[in-house]
């Protein structure tokens, strides 16, 4: 894979969690309109699908194959339930959270998983074992995500006051 390629590729990769604050703000909106967390999470899925579904048909991709499908392991199915919990803990937690502590959160747990799913391989990833570099590095993300958190009252603590 060429340079130009692969910062598109992490360029796509920024994108992809760049909309996530746009997602769950609006999210929010949407829950408040319709009354509650879990018809905002729905009425997103459903425009997921419908967004999806054009797009499908204008690249003419094939059915997939029904007797393929029937034969996957059950926890191949469970990806959509994931969307649904991150979609619906978003839209309850980011009016308390912040978009920011919210997502620094997310990106903790994500990214602690993550780790995991790599030094293991698991679900057919490729095994990137944990090192001191990538600990230090997730190591990193995590005092970001407390300073992302708790530097505010953390600073008004230590403030002199008057």
């Amino acid at each position: 894979m060429g340079t130009m390629q692969w910062v598109g590729l992490l360029l796509l990769a920024v994108f992809a969690g760049a909309v996530v604050p746009f997602q769950s703000a609006i999210n929010i909106n949407l829950a408040r309109g319709l009354g509650h967390p879990l018809w905002a999470t729905f009425t997103s899925l459903v425009v997921s699908v419908l967004v999806l579904l054009p797009v499908i048909v204008a690249l003419r991709l094939p059915l997939p194959s029904l007797a393929f499908a029937c034969k996957l392991p059950l926890w191949m199915w469970t990806g959509g339930a994931f969307g649904v919990c991150f979609v619906a803990l978003a839209v309850v937690l980011l009016p308390k959270l912040g978009a920011s502590g919210f997502l620094a959160l997310a990106l903790a747990g994500q990214m602690t998983t993550s780790i995991v799913l790599d030094h293991f391989g698991l679900f057919g990833l490729v095994e990137k074992h944990l090192t001191l570099p990538r600990l230090f590095g997730a190591l990193l993300l995590m005092a970001g995500v407390v300073l992302i958190q708790f530097g505010d009252s953390a600073a008004r603590s230590l403030a002199p006051a008057g």
